[in-house]
């Protein structure tokens, strides 16, 4: 049985580990929290973070049974380390001076589960690579791959009959991963509060130092399915990054602040905030050209919410995630062969058939330009729900480090340290523009 400790919870990530009772969790978890700060008033990120908390033991199907024992006050890493009151410390908020916390938990013996971005600037890189060299498992938040149309996405790349293989050593990329996110969205049903420091990219990470993390991630899975080991031959090409415009009733809204705070009064213009959240990447992984760009809009659209778009390029066929109001937000999987479309459509039929047993129900549609995975709806989880599924991935690999010291650090360890020198690098010579267009 594991025991959780959250520290400074200023995310709203962290409470969402919380949505679903684990058998290997006690219901007491412990939190470590300043009393609250002079730029959130009116409800601290702690308060938040127990109102989310509260939010799941309350609801009427699946209730949970959390307790928390919050302990206040400064010095919360020192009390922590200090105190000892579980094994596993969940990380969830300021991104700024993340990995040194994290080297001092992961020093001390303690399994570190942490959000990302690790890292705001390259100088970080090193804590990195030393807390995944070995000891207390370190991990991050990565609930992409909990995702069912990225899950069959990878399954489909490593069917020869069906993808074919990545082109290498071209110019254009194979691999396309967009993601849109809003500044103004809902949580568990009810308004997101952001802290202020959310939008200072000092403290949160600019466009290329946070979604890039989850998209990276991606291209790198997909490779992987394709038998490439993705933790070498990593090269960045270009990278850039620009604002998005937040107005000040928005910021207002979000964050309950009346003003912009002194630390973002540089980047402010009249009654607007330049927030530089949006990213544009290209780098080349084992020889494949990679392209990734991430977007803040500044509220979700009715009926909708945040989205993502994936172009898969094969010999054979090229593999689609698409999403938006065309699909009523919900993510469409999409084959579409170049050549013969029947030969490939015998292919894709043979390799879903032989997914029914961990996927049931799905099935091979006819659509414009190729063939559709119909998925069935109990596969479709939403983005909240992967978060318990993190939690169990991580805990699991704990459960497992302790029968068998040879399984760490692995794989995803070698993977998370290759994806962080790519966007150190990125980071190091990117461009800030004032727009998206190229200049």
């Amino acid at each position: 049985m594991h025991t959780l400790v959250f520290l400074d919870p200023g995310h709203f990530h962290a409470a969402l580990t919380l949505r679903e009772r684990h058998a290997l969790v006690a219901d007491e978890i412990v939190v470590y929290a300043p009393e609250g700060r002079a730029d959130t008033p009116g409800a601290s990120e702690l308060a938040e973070f127990l109102s989310l908390v509260e939010a799941f033991n309350r609801r009427l199907e699946r209730p949970t049974r959390w307790r928390p024992t919050v302990r206040t006050g400064d010095r919360a890493l020192v009390r922590l380390l200090d105190e000892g009151p579980g094994d596993v410390v969940v990380l969830a908020g300021r991104n700024d001076h993340k990995m040194a916390t994290i080297r001092r938990l992961h020093d001390a013996g303690l399994h570190v589960l942490a959000d990302k971005p690790w890292i705001t600037q390259p100088d970080a890189l090193p804590d990195v690579r030393h807390v995944l060299g070995g000891g207390a498992i370190v991990m991050e938040m990565m609930t992409g791959r909990h995702e069912i149309t990225s899950i069959l996405a990878e399954w489909l790349v490593r069917e020869p009959d069906v993808f074919g293989g990545f082109e290498t050593g071209g110019g254009e990329p194979s691999i396309r991963l967009v993601s849109v996110h809003h500044l103004d969205k809902l949580v568990n049903g009810a308004p997101l509060r952001r802290p202020p420091w959310f939008f200072d990219v000092r403290v949160q990470g600019d466009g290329l130092a946070d979604i890039p993390t989850h998209l990276v991630a991606e291209a790198q899975r997909l490779l992987t399915a394709h038998g490439r080991p993705t933790d070498r031959e990593v090269e960045p090409i270009s990278a850039r990054c620009w604002p998005t415009v937040v107005p000040r009733a928005l910021f207002r809204r979000v964050t309950g602040l009346d003003d912009f705070p002194d630390a973002l009064r540089a980047h402010v213009d009249g009654d607007a905030l330049a927030y530089f959240g949006n990213a544009e990447l290209f780098f080349r992984l084992r020889g494949v050209v990679v392209e990734v760009s991430t977007r803040w809009g500044l509220s979700t659209p009715p009926g909708g919410g945040d989205t993502h778009d994936a172009t898969i390029v094969g010999a054979i066929a090229r593999v689609r995630i698409e999403q938006g109001p065309h699909t009523q937000f919900r993510r469409r999987l999409l084959v579409e062969p170049w050549r013969d479309g029947s030969r490939m459509g015998d292919a894709l039929a043979k390799a879903v058939a032989t997914w029914q047993a961990v996927c049931p129900g799905l099935a091979v549609a006819a659509a414009p330009g190729g063939f559709e995975i119909d998925i069935p709806g109990p596969l479709r989880t939403g983005h909240e729900s992967h978060f318990p599924l993190v939690l169990d991935e991580f805990l699991r690999a704990i459960d497992r480090q302790r029968i068998d010291r040879g399984s760490w650090p692995d794989a995803r360890a070698a993977d998370t340290v290759a994806k962080y020198e790519l966007l150190a690098r990125a980071l190091a010579s990117a461009r800030y523009v004032t727009s998206p267009s190229p200049t």
